[in-house]
C-alpha cells in the first residue's frame, strides 16, 4: 500500500501526538521529582536531589516498595505455575469443556478490576475468615495471581502452538521419559516465553491499586496504595513525586525487556 506524501505526514503526526498525550504527563512526574521548587513550577528554576533522599529516608515508602515487590513476586510464582499448567492441559489435550476453560482463565483480566476486587473481598470474609484466614499480603498475592494467570497462560500457550509435537515425539522416539523430554527439549524452548511472562506479570502487579484496595488486610500497604494514601497531603508531594516516579521506572522495565525477550525469541534482534 503507498500513502502519498500528505497522508504519511499525517500519520506521523497523530502518532506523535499519541505519544505525547500518554508520555508527557509522565514525564512530568519524572521531571517534578527533581525540581526543587515545591509548588512545581514548570518549567523547574533549580534543579535538586533532596526528594529523592527524602524519599530514601520514609520508612514508610520503603516499607510500601518492599511490600509491593512481596507482592508482585509471590503473584508471579503462582501465575507461573498454574497458567503453564493449565497452557500444557489446554494445548497438549483434547477435552470436554476445553474452550470452557481456556475462557474463564482468560475472563479475569477482562473483567473491571472493582468486580474481581469485591468478589475477592466477599470471598475472604465470607468463606475463609471463618477458617481463620484473613486478609493481609496473602489476600493481595492471590487477587494480584487473578489477572497474572492470563498472562502467562497466554505466553505458554501461544509457545506451545508454535513448538508443535514433534520435538517431544522425536525424543520419545529416542527413548527418552516424559521428565526428560521436558527437561531436555520442552523447557529449553519455553524458558524465553515463562521469562518474558514473569516479567510482565510482575510489572502488572507491581502497580495494582484497585485490586489490591479490597484485598489489602489491615496495615498492608503497596507503593501505589502509599502513593494515594499521602497524595492529598501538602508535605509529601515531592516525595510523592519521586515515590512516582520509581513506580513508573519499575513497572516500565519488566514490560520492556519482556516485550524484548518475546522479540528475540520469535526472530528479532536485541
Amino acid at each position: 500500500m503507498t500513502l502519498s506524501r500528505s497522508a504519511r505526514w499525517l500519520l506521523r503526526g497523530a502518532m506523535a501526538l499519541g505519544l505525547a498525550f500518554i508520555y508527557l504527563p509522565l514525564a512530568i512526574v519524572l521531571g517534578n521529582s527533581f525540581n526543587a521548587d515545591r509548588t512545581f513550577a514548570w518549567p523547574p528554576v533549580r534543579w535538586t536531589t533532596e526528594w529523592w533522599v527524602r524519599a530514601w529516608d520514609n520508612a514508610g515508602a520503603r516499607e510500601a516498595l518492599w511490600t509491593s515487590v512481596k507482592a508482585g513476586l509471590g503473584a508471579t510464582a503462582i501465575a507461573l505455575l498454574l497458567g503453564s499448567l493449565v497452557a500444557f492441559a489446554v494445548q497438549r489435550y483434547r477435552f470436554f469443556g476445553r474452550g470452557t476453560v481456556s475462557l474463564l482463565v482468560v475472563l479475569p483480566i477482562a473483567l473491571p478490576g472493582i468486580v474481581t476486587g469485591i468478589a475477592l473481598d466477599t470471598a475472604f470474609r465470607s468463606v475463609l475468615a471463618p477458617l481463620g484466614i484473613g486478609k493481609g499480603l496473602f489476600s493481595v498475592i492471590v487477587g494480584h495471581a487473578t489477572f497474572c494467570v492470563v498472562v502467562v497462560y497466554n505466553n505458554v500457550l501461544a509457545r506451545l502452538g508454535r513448538l508443535g509435537g514433534n520435538l517431544q515425539e522425536a525424543s520419545a522416539d529416542l527413548g527418552a521419559d516424559g521428565w526428560q523430554t521436558f527437561r531436555y527439549v520442552t523447557f529449553p524452548v519455553l524458558r524465553s516465553a515463562l521469562l518474558a511472562s514473569a516479567l510482565l506479570a510482575f510489572g502488572l502487579s507491581f502497580d495494582e491499586i484497585i485490586v489490591t484496595t479490597f484485598t489489602a488486610g489491615p496495615g498492608v500497604q503497596t507503593l501505589p496504595i502509599w502513593i494515594f494514601s499521602n497524595l492529598f497531603r501538602p508535605n509529601q508531594a515531592p516525595v510523592i513525586n519521586v515515590v512516582a516516579a520509581v513506580l513508573i521506572v519499575a513497572s516500565v522495565v519488566p514490560i520492556y525487556l519482556a516485550q524484548r525477550i518475546s522479540d528475540t525469541a520469535s526472530g528479532g534482534r536485541l
